[in-house]
């Protein structure tokens, strides 16, 4: 053999080896990131196949899976009640990746989660029947929350303080998810929903942040017992008023000019929501203390997993005293969730003790056999001693019963509250946000659940927003069902 041919037969063999290697490269490392693309048709053929697991709602399960006819793709998701339960369940489309709690635990649903698999799967490499999700939902509450927020823009979050399990999760308005479920439609309902201006896409309840307003004065409160600045809530404060915010011009009016602010206790400044009391108790306290307070009830988690990720609620840092008096009414840049405030509220209710809120009780295999129980992961959190916590339920009581809360009271309920009236827009050149935090106790059975409410849009003409006229009979009628 001549040199020519040698050379030229090392050459071919070099080719077909970095043939060899590029076949096993893509067969073994990029075959995978091909199967797991998103854009490949295979997938969604696969998934659809047979019918997902289901989305369970106090044993009935509130989603299902219809067959569907001249398509490759078997089977699409269906939804029972789809806009009352849509801020829980999300969508499984066909054509869009999946939200909520679809998207979460879509590999639970559709059986590949490798937790399903039994040993003869793992043998045959066959898929596992798909699990189920059990949620912590009461069909109760989450009824009375959609109802009553009606055509509102809004969002309500209902809480069991002790366990932490969420009882409603309600968003409006609202949309209904088998719009986006088949390929064939999906396109046309997806143009229509996120070119809404009402952004019925967006689940209010966890991830859309606004000014809690009054809501807040709340967290102040707690911070200045816990600190020590006022021992009780009956104590009276060094509250001028006016006040004028520091360094600046600006008095901080109150809403009720004729209410009795100056140097009142957080009682009394609770029960009239006074303004003034609050933004010079925050500077007082200073930023640093009431974020602490803050960040212990949950603000600023930009990691809060229910298991939906809650967008985080906001208190800022690197204010000047006249910004920490506004931050001190939840206003200038403090923000929350109704998750959030009903977290406030929730953890005043069970003696200063925050248990983490979750949304799903258990995940279960085909079988029913639990997966993972996620009301026994569900952590706890001393956020105020108990004495706080008394003290605070204490003032809460009287919002409810002679302050600005009444449209809460329920009979046979002990009920706490806090109203709050968030300004908007430049100047509060926009329709003000109308909150209500509170907790009921049932005064029979000792039942108890904490719910927060926010209504973003109403009908009312701009005099009429608050929250005791807006968000405070919401609350009741969750408070209501959960307690019945």
């Amino acid at each position: 053999m001549n040199k020519t041919i040698r050379r030229a037969s090392v050459f071919a063999l070099l080719l077909v080896l970095a043939l060899l290697v590029r076949a096993t490269w893509v067969q073994f490392y990029d075959g995978k990131a091909l199967a797991d693309d998103n854009d490949n048709r295979r997938n969604a053929i696969e998934t659809y196949s047979r019918p997902l697991g289901n989305i369970i709602v106090a044993g009935n399960a509130i989603t299902g899976s219809a067959r569907t006819k001249g398509s490759d793709l078997a089977y699409k998701r269906t939804y029972t009640d789809g806009r009352l339960y849509a801020a829980v369940t999300g969508y499984a489309s066909q054509a869009y990746a999946p939200t909520q709690l679809e998207g979460i635990y879509h590999d639970l649903l559709n059986g590949t989660d490798t937790r399903l698999k039994t040993v003869l799967d793992t043998v045959t490499g066959e898929r596992a029947e798909p699990g189920d999700v059990i949620t912590t939902i009461d069909p109760a509450v989450q009824k009375a929350a959609y109802r009553a927020l009606g055509d509102n823009k809004g969002a309500a979050v209902a809480l069991d303080p002790r366990t932490g399990r969420i009882l409603a999760v309600v968003s409006t308005p609202s949309y209904d998810p088998s719009a986006l479920t088949d390929a064939n439609t999906a396109g046309a309902a997806w143009k229509r929903l996120t070119a809404d201006k009402e952004k019925p896409l967006t689940n209010r309840a966890l991830r859309q942040p606004l000014p809690p307003g009054s809501t807040f004065k709340l967290v102040v409160a707690a911070a200045a017992l816990e600190d020590g600045l006022y021992r009780n809530v009956d104590e009276h404060t060094d509250s001028p008023d006016p006040y004028t915010l520091p360094g600046t011009v600006q008095v901080l009016a109150n809403e009720n000019r004729s209410a009795p602010c100056r140097n009142a206790s957080i009682r009394v400044a609770l029960q009239y929501s006074c303004n003034n009391v609050f933004g010079h108790m925050a500077v007082q306290l200073g930023q640093d203390k009431v974020r602490a307070m803050a960040e212990r009830f949950g603000f600023d988690d930009d990691q809060q997993d229910v298991p939906v990720r809650a967008y985080a609620s906001v208190y800022p840092s690197g204010m000047d005293k006249a910004q920490t008096a506004l931050s001190g009414i939840g206003q200038f840049d403090v923000t929350a969730t109704p998750l959030q405030m009903a977290m406030v509220s929730a953890t005043i209710a069970n003696g200063g003790k925050l248990v983490s809120p979750h949304m799903v009780s258990r995940t279960t295999d085909s079988g029913g056999d639990v997966v993972k129980n996620y009301d026994d992961a569900a952590g706890t959190e001393q956020v105020l001693s108990s004495a706080t916590a008394e003290q605070l339920r204490s003032a809460m009581e009287t919002v409810v019963k002679d302050g600005t809360g009444t449209n809460a009271l329920i009979d046979g309920v002990t009920v706490g509250g806090k109203t709050g009236t968030a300004q908007h827009g430049e100047h509060n050149s926009k329709t003000p946000y109308a909150w209500f935090t509170s907790y009921g106790r049932s005064d029979s059975g000792g039942k108890q659940v904490a719910v927060a409410v926010m209504v973003e849009q109403s009908d009312a003409a701009r005099s009429e927003v608050s929250g005791n006229g807006l968000a405070a009979p919401v609350a009741r009628a969750m408070m209501r069902a959960a307690l019945k």
